[in-house]
């Protein structure tokens, strides 16, 4: 944030901020669908709960025909610290993954966060800068807010309550590794695409912002983890590189995290964003499918 002051001239750009930030007006706020089903995989507009009372957030649902009750999986988008990009996001529906999914008998969710896109509201899961960069709180922030959407897909008759799985990218990863603290009876698996924050600090590639006070993050979220985490990374991520991502795996299980990394094959220009891709789900296809093997309904 200092940064993006000092380039657009800082208190001239705080009315835009407080508009960018502002709670939507609405005299109510509610949940559930929002419109009707369309393509691909049934592909609707719901609004679910966040951190924030009086928003909701916008989601994807897809899911495959029939009426379930399906397994369900929600996927936890990538992010940035620049305001306007990230009011600008276009809603995530990482269709490639979606299809995946759908395809092993999921219901997908894909939740847009609090001061994204047109969710709007304030940026809560801010790490802050990089001499007082706080991953450890950010990350549990985002963990809330993927198990507020997670545990709302739960109570509907089409999801079954146990055994979903949570697909995290970048961010929205990190803070997959802070939920890995949440019941494995509700959660039978993490997959953690790149996982981080700070990456590309200054908008430069293979910089990281205070790498170590990521990685005493990374060892504090391993210390209470009770779900098993899947960490895959590209060859030619650029945010977080193969041989760093190790170091944070290393102290994600060093201080009891259980986790299998994997480093894939360099997908496109920058693997980081693979798992937008069809040539990156399919990269990952077959330790996903490891992951998402069949669980059993435990019958009464």
């Amino acid at each position: 944030m200092r940064l993006f002051n000092t380039l657009f001239g800082g208190l001239a750009l705080l009315p835009l901020l407080a508009l960018l930030t502002a709670s939507p007006l609405c005299a109510q706020v509610t949940f559930g669908s929002s419109g009707g089903e369309g393509e691909p995989f049934r592909r609707q507009q719901w609004r679910v709960p966040s951190p924030d009372t009086d928003i909701a957030a916008h989601a994807l649902l897809f899911r495959p025909a029939g009426a379930g009750p399906f397994r369900l999986a929600v996927i936890a988008h990538a992010s940035t610290q620049n305001v306007l990009r990230r009011a600008q996001m276009p809603q995530s529906e990482y269709r490639a993954l979606a299809a995946f999914l759908v395809a092993r008998g999921f219901a997908v969710l894909v939740p847009e966060r609090l001061g994204h896109g047109a969710t709007g509201g304030r940026y809560v899961e801010d790490q802050g800068g990089c001499d007082e960069a706080d991953y450890a709180r950010s990350g549990r922030v985002t963990a809330e807010e993927i198990s507020l959407a997670l545990d709302y897909l739960r109570k509907q008759d089409f999801v079954r309550k146990d055994a979903a799985v949570v697909i995290g990218h970048s961010a929205g990863g990190w803070g997959a590794l802070a939920l890995a603290t949440a019941d494995p009876k509700a959660i039978s698996a993490i997959t953690v695409f790149a996982p981080g924050r700070g990456g590309h600090a200054n908008d430069e590639p293979n910089r990281i912002c205070a790498p170590h006070t990521l990685v005493a993050a990374a060892a504090e979220f391993g210390k209470a983890a009770r779900i098993p985490v899947t960490w895959l990374v590209a060859a030619n991520d650029s945010y977080f590189a193969p041989a760093f991502s190790k170091t944070l795996v290393d102290a994600f299980r060093g201080s009891g995290g259980k986790v299998d990394f994997h480093m894939l094959p360099a997908v496109g220009s920058d693997g980081h964003w693979m798992i937008e891709t069809e040539a990156g789900v399919k990269a990952a296809g077959s330790e996903l499918d490891r992951v998402l093997k069949p669980v059993a309904v435990k019958k009464p």
